[in-house]
């Protein structure tokens, strides 16, 4: 399992468009192979900056099958125009979860 992790910085003021947006497309990404869960929150600091984490079995999983599909050219219509600047998108591997049946919980 990875984890895409990206900052939207969204545009001031258009923050309850983008959530509604969000809510709207977010069954795009959810119904996509490898797809496991997302999380989306909002800074409390900088009411227009959010946090998506989203955890799928494989990075190809994200760049090779969502990003490559007609879902994501939806998903792209529907929330890019609200960034500003373009958010930067990152991979990463846990080396501790505290979840439950995680590696840490296991004693890793």
């Amino acid at each position: 399992m990875i984890v895409e992790h990206a900052i939207l910085p969204v545009r001031s003021g258009a923050e309850e468009a983008f959530e509604l947006a969000f809510g709207q497309a977010r069954s795009l990404i959810e119904e996509q192979p490898g797809f496991i869960a997302l999380q989306l929150s909002r800074s409390i600091q900088s009411p227009n900056q959010y946090l998506l984490l989203v955890r799928w079995e494989s990075v190809a999983a994200h760049t090779e099958g969502f990003r490559r599909s007609a879902q994501y050219q939806l998903w792209k219509q529907a929330l890019h125009h609200f960034y500003d600047p373009f958010p930067v998108v990152e991979h990463f591997t846990p080396v501790f979860d505290s979840e439950p049946g995680s590696r840490a919980e296991d004693g890793l």
